[in-house]
């Protein structure tokens, strides 16, 4: 993500002082609307590297689980952001000037910087898809399943930029094309139109896709049937409750469950690692003896290991869950009360 939101900034930026040359020596609607989604796409790959950088912070009292989630809001910010600058004002001047618009000047130059251009967004869109596809074999998705469900949007939404871009390019470099070949103006602002509500479909996407992951969304489905029965099959497991995991960031997920244990086995392998003569032998012991402080001892001995015993299961379980899922940063394991309060 890192490198290809600083490619898609670069590029971005000459791409905007090649676009800002050619509109201003042509006056062209179209390339005044690519001009837009130039400065649009530029102050986006600036917010998310923001936002890149700010979601590595270490975690604090005050955020306890990280600022990983930071990178969401940027990333939500500078979508509404592309709504607003580059599909709304896009628009707008496309619909103010449909009916009297003119034939743009220079339009050499325009086909110049529109061919440039494409080669420049087209390397920083090989970068961005380049890093899609390692987070998505990351995650073990398809790349079309991480890019609708995939839990880093950031190489997402530098790839839909970009992609976006190639496609707007194109539809500026047909509607000077068709204003050349047929001399009707009216072709440059309906380009403009056109692109204004492509980049407002990349931006409802990019706003979609970082709601979802503010709000917290739970872990996939197969990762969370995988957690779920391996619990099931643990012989100190009896029955699982309330079971909910949360996506804290890219990749880093939070998981929950209240466990009724299963009391005979925990006391089982509690005995079999500290050695079962040996508890037999204090009991016997202590029974035989005449006062019952004696006894009393060995019992609170034995219920303090037995508790020491709870506490290793829920160690072991939470190692085994974050090493069928390693993403898992947190794991909560709540001892379940039949009595319906945890403990």
């Amino acid at each position: 993500s890192h490198r290809a939101v600083n490619t898609a900034l670069w590029c971005n930026f000459l791409v905007f002082t090649l676009k800002f040359g050619v509109w201003f020596s042509t006056s062209s609607h179209v390339m005044l609307a690519e001009l837009v989604h130039s400065v649009a796409d530029f102050a986006n790959q600036a917010l998310l590297a923001y936002g890149l950088r700010s979601s590595r912070r270490a975690p604090d009292a005050l955020h306890p689980y990280g600022y990983s989630k930071e990178r969401f809001v940027w990333s939500l910010i500078s979508a509404v952001g592309i709504f607003c600058l580059g599909s709304g004002a896009t628009i707008v001047n496309g619909v103010q000037n449909l009916w009297s618009s003119q034939p743009p000047e220079n339009i050499h130059y325009a086909a110049l910087v529109i061919g440039g251009s494409i080669l420049i967004e087209g390397a920083s869109l090989l970068v961005a898809i380049k890093a899609v596809k390692k987070g998505a074999a990351t995650e073990g998705m398809s790349i079309r399943d991480y890019i609708w469900r995939g839990h880093d949007p950031t190489s997402v939404a530098v790839m839909t930029e970009d992609g976006a871009a190639v496609t707007g390019l194109a539809i500026a470099a047909a509607s000077l094309v068709a204003v050349q070949m047929t001399g009707n103006p009216i072709y440059d602002p309906i380009g403009s139109i056109i692109v204004g509500n492509l980049l407002g479909m990349v931006a409802i996407f990019l706003i979609q896709r970082n709601r979802h992951a503010l709000i917290g969304r739970a872990i996939d489905d197969h990762d969370m049937q995988r957690v779920l029965e391996f619990l099931k099959s643990d012989p100190v497991v009896d029955s699982l409750y309330d079971c909910k995991s949360e996506v804290i960031g890219p990749g880093f997920f939070r998981f929950k469950a209240e466990i009724d244990f299963n009391g005979v086995v925990l006391v089982q392998n509690y005995l079999e690692r500290t050695g079962r003569g040996v508890w037999a032998k204090q009991f016997r012991e202590a029974s035989l003896s005449k006062d019952d402080a004696e006894l009393r001892r060995v019992m609170a001995e034995y219920g303090e290991g037995v508790v020491d015993a709870l506490g290793y299961e829920v160690d072991r379980l939470e190692s085994e869950i974050q090493k069928i899922v390693p993403g898992i940063r947190h794991v909560d394991i709540e001892a379940h009360n039949p009595d319906g309060l945890s403990v």
